[in-house]
């Protein structure tokens, strides 16, 4: 009976310990902040799905659906992809990717999960647009102007279902553009961003001889050819510029063999505007300079920089990831809106990339472009969108 007595007492005390230990404990423990009490009350936003189908360039293309993708994936939804699947990416590598002039963007990921489909033909594009909405996302993303008659089709069909279009606007069958109030695009001045580079290789050029590269030869591109012929006559109007059109942008090889072909004519600084074909303009100009000669690559919409840093002199930047971005960020804030979008060196949807590369004159040659950059901005230069609008250009 004592023994029980005992046991019951050190039972007692042993509970009158617990309790005193916890509440001190609670005592000082440190007072949640208001952001984290605020953080601990809301709701977790549920992720909304959005879902991109590429062109036929593709994922890897290191231009123009890879800034798509961008825009998506890391701006969008703070992700990165890996062995297949999604994984969070480092904030460091998000902010690595933000350049200085989007600072004014307030660029940040939100809750999104993205979808992605990769189109190896033109005849994907319907299909995998239709396969996005049957699976539920919030906004489909179709890149490029290649996809308009899918995106048209696909969006007509379902009226519920939210859209972007990048690269081109809505066109009736008698070809006037026309909106729906479903189907956002987005559209870019690269003419602009094409005048600027131009600018610059005509500062460069020693041999007086620049090349443009293009994919397909549609009214597009040839935005691109216009504002890089008129930014080349701006700094150096006794240059010739030399054109040649691979006829697709896939084609690596056919871009290779284009990019050896203007530089065995001559050229010395070689732009090009032909999604994945470029890697092979690149890889021309890469092998020519190693084997001595002194030319220059300039790349497009992504910064190309890393692919050959002693070859390439800078990128036209086609902010493609930013027209992205923007629409999710809309549709993840409930204020998606149909209707068409331009961006250009105003709006930052065109610039040019870091010029990393060294060369004789070069402070005074950034200088001028920026010049000229401000002076297109304010609109006293006029950049033509079309080569018909400048000189006929020198066809090799």
């Amino acid at each position: 009976m004592r023994s029980a007595r005992h046991l019951l007492r050190l039972s007692l005390l042993s509970a009158l310990v617990l309790v005193s230990a916890c509440k001190k404990q609670e005592e000082t423990k440190p007072e949640a902040t208001a952001a984290e009490a605020t953080q601990a009350a809301a709701p977790k936003q549920k992720a909304l799905k959005v879902g991109l189908v590429t062109d036929v360039g593709g994922r890897g293309d290191q231009s123009f659906n890879d800034s798509a993708l961008r825009g998506l994936e890391l701006w969008g939804a703070g992700k990165k992809l890996e062995s297949g699947s999604y994984k969070n990416a480092p904030p460091e590598e998000l902010k690595a990717s933000l350049p200085p002039d989007l600072a004014s963007h307030d660029i940040a990921p939100v809750a999104i999960t993205p979808v992605v489909l990769q189109s190896k033909v033109p005849e994907d594009y319907e299909p995998n647009l239709q396969l996005l909405v049957d699976q539920g996302v919030s906004m489909a993303v179709g890149v490029g102007f290649m996809l308009e008659n899918a995106v048209e089709t696909v969006a007509r069909r379902n009226p519920d279902a939210k859209f972007l279009l990048i690269d081109s606007q809505l066109v009736s069958a008698d070809g006037k553009p026309y909106t729906l109030p479903n189907v956002r695009t987005v559209m870019f001045r690269e003419e602009q961003g094409s005048f600027l580079v131009g600018a610059l290789a005509g500062l460069t050029t020693k041999t007086n001889k620049v090349g443009f590269v293009g994919g397909m030869e549609v009214p597009l591109i040839k935005k691109f050819e216009a504002g890089f012929r008129a930014g080349v006559a701006a700094t150096h109007p006794k240059a010739t510029v030399l054109v040649n059109y691979t006829g697709s942008f896939d084609n690596v090889s056919a871009g290779k063999q284009v990019g050896q072909d203007l530089v065995a004519k001559g050229a010395d600084v070689v732009y090009h505007a032909a999604g994945s074909d470029g890697l092979g303009v690149i890889q021309a100009v890469k092998e020519a300079r190693a084997a001595g000669k002194p030319v220059f690559v300039i790349g497009v919409d992504s910064d190309q920089s890393h692919l050959a840093p002693e070859a390439v002199l800078t990128s036209m930047l086609k902010r493609v990831d930013l027209g992205v971005y923007e629409a999710v960020r809309d549709l993840a804030e409930g204020k998606f809106t149909g209707g068409d979008m331009m961006l250009g060196l105003k709006e930052g949807g065109v610039a040019y990339a870091p010029v990393r590369v060294d060369f004789p004159g070069k402070a005074e040659a950034l200088q001028k472009v920026e010049e000229l950059r401000a002076k297109v901005i304010s609109g006293e230069i006029q950049v033509p969108t079309s080569p018909t609008q400048t000189a006929a250009p020198a066809r090799p």
